[in-house]
């Protein structure tokens, strides 16, 4: 693919709905076929949880320095979610785009809003969780907040959950496998996109022209 921009994916779901689970999985299948992806780190100011490592599942910062990074222009896209700043890098998402890897974006929905508006020709992919009884185990289960965090971020997933319409597609992550699979499907759908085949395409016009001519 070397000379074609990669593909753009934002995957967006409420927290807890599995969106990096999924997308960590599809990466790994892409890796086997040779496919180069990359997965954007995102910044944020909130603090690390346990086992978490500054440049491998985020970049820490602190809000001072966040904020200097808004002014410059330095986000594709930031939000604030659960009174921390999110926000991804839109140099590096550039950069590997021209370097024709394909990048996920592993996002919140108002900052999926603003990539939709920046980058037009992005696949939007929501993932949603099966039910509210569903969400609330697997947050839950995480044992990452505390049931308060826990209800404020089922509340603040029931608004998240009416933006859906507005990407192309939608998964529900009721199994796992399956919803892999359907990522996947986008995925291979998106690399057949007219751009990205036209160089193959092309060539193989070419030749038919040739022929004909030589006949």
């Amino acid at each position: 693919m070397s000379g074609t921009t990669g593909e753009l994916f934002i995957v967006a779901s409420p927290s807890g709905g599995g969106k990096t689970t999924i997308i960590r999985r599809v990466m790994a299948a892409m890796a086997e076929l040779g496919w180069p992806s990359f997965f954007s780190i995102s910044h944020t100011t909130r603090a690390p949880r346990e086992g978490e490592r500054h440049g491998v599942d985020y970049y820490f910062v602190d809000r001072p320095a966040f904020r200097e990074m808004i002014e410059t222009g330095e986000f594709l896209e930031w939000a604030e979610y659960v009174g921390n700043f999110y926000g991804t890098s839109r140099a590096a998402v550039e950069a590997q785009r021209a370097a024709g890897h394909d990048v996920f974006l592993d996002i919140e929905v108002q900052g999926a809003r603003q990539v939709r508006e920046r980058v037009p020709d992005a696949v939007g992919v929501f993932i949603l969780p099966p039910s509210l009884e569903v969400l609330r185990e697997r947050l839950v289960t995480r044992g990452k907040d505390a049931p308060a965090t826990i209800e404020r971020r089922i509340r603040i997933a029931t608004m998240e959950m009416a933006e859906y319409h507005r990407f192309d597609y939608v998964i529900i992550n009721d199994r796992l496998d399956e919803a892999v699979q359907a990522l996947g499907a986008i995925v291979h759908a998106a690399r057949l996109r007219t751009r990205r085949r036209e160089p193959l395409a092309q060539r193989i016009l070419e030749s038919f022209q040739s022929a004909l001519v030589e006949a």
